[in-house]
């Protein structure tokens, strides 16, 4: 997945400032795409100056709501229907798992035990905005959901596959 059509994806909901776009990341697509603002900023430009957004309205200090352009809609549909998603081929976790017997088994027990609170954390993060998208009744919040909801499901297997783990080193 790229910044661009996370943007665009969310454009599709409606105008929305740079500021709006970071409020919505924070809450929808975080735990999928984290964006930070100046990448965000800067995706925007270009979208702008590729045609695929455009600036829909202006306000005060410079403030622009942009919309997705019927060009931008195409290269969304496009990317979600034709092209295949990237699926991740490497782990630098897992990498880290066949070389744990270089380290004490008390150290890699912890690594393992490290791996499960990071897991906890995230699903805690999940958790605490599942009431947010499940409010919802428009077609990020339903889609979102569903990702979300995968997300769960992963972090929970994550986090017993760490705790199993943990308790194989003797």
């Amino acid at each position: 997945m790229s910044l661009r059509h996370a943007v665009l994806g969310l454009l599709t909901e409606g105008p929305a400032s740079g500021y709006d776009l970071m409020k919505l990341f924070d809450v929808s697509l975080a735990n999928v795409w984290p964006a930070t603002q100046s990448q965000l900023y800067a995706e925007l430009g270009k979208l702008a100056d590729a045609g695929l957004v455009d600036v829909a309205a202006e306000g005060p200090r410079g403030r622009k709501e942009y919309a997705v352009t019927e060009a931008g809609l195409a290269e969304l549909r496009h990317w979600i229907s034709d092209v295949e998603p990237v699926r991740p081929a490497r782990s630098d976790m897992l990498l880290r798992v066949f070389f744990l017997a270089q380290l004490a088994p008390e150290q890699a027990r912890a690594y393992f035990r490290r791996q499960a609170e990071l897991t906890a954390k995230q699903l805690e993060y999940m958790e605490g905005i599942r009431g947010f998208v499940e409010e919802g009744t428009d077609d990020l919040s339903v889609y979102g959901r569903i990702a979300l909801e995968y997300g769960l499901r992963l972090g929970q297997v994550q986090q017993e596959w760490a705790e199993w783990a943990e308790g194989q080193i003797r």
